[in-house]
C-alpha cells in the first residue's frame, strides 16, 4: 500500500528527475494552473502552464554544471487534501535553496499550489 509519505516522495523524485534533465515541459506539469508563488515583496498567480514552463526554461542558467542532487523534505503540515512540506536542496556543492511547497491531490497525483522561498539554513 502506498502511503502519503510515498507519494511525497516520489513527487519530489519526479521534480528532481525533470529538474536534472532541464526539462521544462515536465516540471511545469508538477505546478497545478491556477497555482501562487510568493516571492518577497512580490506574489505572482500562475494561471497557465505555459507561465511556469517559459519561467523555468529561462532558469536554467543557474543550474548550470549541476549534475546532482540532494534533498531534504520535511512534511510540516497535513490536510485531507494537502500537504505542506519544507524542502532544502543542494546543487552540486552549490548554495542550498529552500522552499515549502503546498501540495495538493489531483488525478495525476500531487501537484505544486503554493511555492513559498524559505530561508536557507546555515552552512
Amino acid at each position: 500500500m502506498t502511503t502519503r509519505a510515498d507519494s511525497v516522495t516520489a513527487f519530489f523524485d519526479r521534480y528532481e528527475a525533470a529538474l536534472l534533465a532541464r526539462d521544462a515541459k515536465a516540471l511545469a506539469s508538477l505546478y497545478d494552473v491556477p497555482s501562487l508563488i510568493l516571492f518577497p515583496g512580490r506574489s505572482v498567480a500562475v494561471s497557465d502552464a505555459a507561465e511556469t514552463e517559459t519561467f523555468f526554461a529561462s532558469a536554467f542558467a543557474q543550474y548550470e554544471g549541476v549534475t546532482s542532487v540532494e534533498r531534504e523534505v520535511t512534511v510540516i503540515a497535513e490536510a485531507p487534501h494537502s500537504v505542506w512540506t519544507d524542502v532544502t536542496w543542494t546543487f552540486s556543492s552549490r548554495p542550498v535553496e529552500r522552499f515549502c511547497y503546498q501540495l495538493i491531490e489531483s488525478s495525476e497525483g500531487f501537484r505544486i499550489a503554493v511555492l513559498t522561498p524559505l530561508s536557507s539554513p546555515p552552512g
